[in-house]
């Protein structure tokens, strides 16, 4: 579901945070522990999977997005907000990524090459350090989200046309489930149900939610078990 004037998910009431849960260690977000993870091959369980579909007549297509860790004095994700012209998720908070190509060797290859044309990020700059699981979409794109470690000094340059901005949101904030709010809005008959994690950036609040929202639900899942 896009953001749009006649849906406002900041509008949608929350039905519960988790403040109840645990977070990960201090240590366990640190740019060696999570790198060493991944090279052992951590066997945990995702939450979530796939999203109910909102999109029918969409064909599901495949897709990667880059979680780029910024290597900063605290870990900080890197992020977009998508423009309003866009057709499919316009407005929302997102992940430097899109749509595999038919030259794309793997999602890998997806995720680097929608990263440098999206915001410009050379794969000089990135150390890959392993993917997540399969996150499916309402609207029918079948995710695949790379994990990288981001070496400071790399320039950006927003594509228009793809990004209207582009931004930092600090790892720890993200991974902390007292920040993870769950909401449920009942649409075209159906019930739906997803996570938001705003952030205050100054005076801006990056409302964080939908699938980037899911995804990085995963990503603390990864890092807690």
């Amino acid at each position: 579901m896009a953001t749009s004037p006649l849906f406002d998910p900041r509008q949608i009431p929350v039905a519960g945070v988790d403040a109840h849960l645990p977070s990960p260690a201090p240590a366990s977000l640190e740019a060696q522990a999570i790198a060493a993870r991944f090279a052992r091959q951590h066997v945990w369980t995702p939450e979530l999977r796939k999203e109910d579909r909102f999109v029918e007549e969409r064909a599901p297509v495949h897709a990667s997005v880059l979680i780029g860790l910024v290597q900063r004095e605290r870990l900080q994700v890197l992020l977009t907000l998508r423009p309003l012209h866009m057709n499919s998720h316009s407005g929302q908070i997102a992940f430097p990524g899109g749509k595999a190509d038919a030259g794309d060797a793997d999602a890998v290859a997806t995720a680097l090459r929608e990263a440098q044309e999206e915001v410009g990020l050379e794969p000089q700059w990135v150390q890959v350090l392993g993917t997540l699981p399969v996150y499916t979409t309402g609207s029918a794109f079948i995710v695949t989200p790379v994990v990288a470690l981001l070496r400071p000094g790399f320039v950006l340059q927003a594509n228009a046309e793809e990004v209207a901005e582009i931004f930092e949101v600090p790892l720890d904030f993200l991974m902390n489930p007292a920040n993870h709010r769950h909401h449920v809005h009942h649409w075209n008959g159906a019930q739906r149900n997803w996570l938001s994690m705003p952030y205050q950036d100054g005076g801006t609040e990056r409302f964080v939610w939908g699938a980037t929202a899911g995804i990085l639900r995963n990503f603390y899942r990864f890092l807690l078990d």
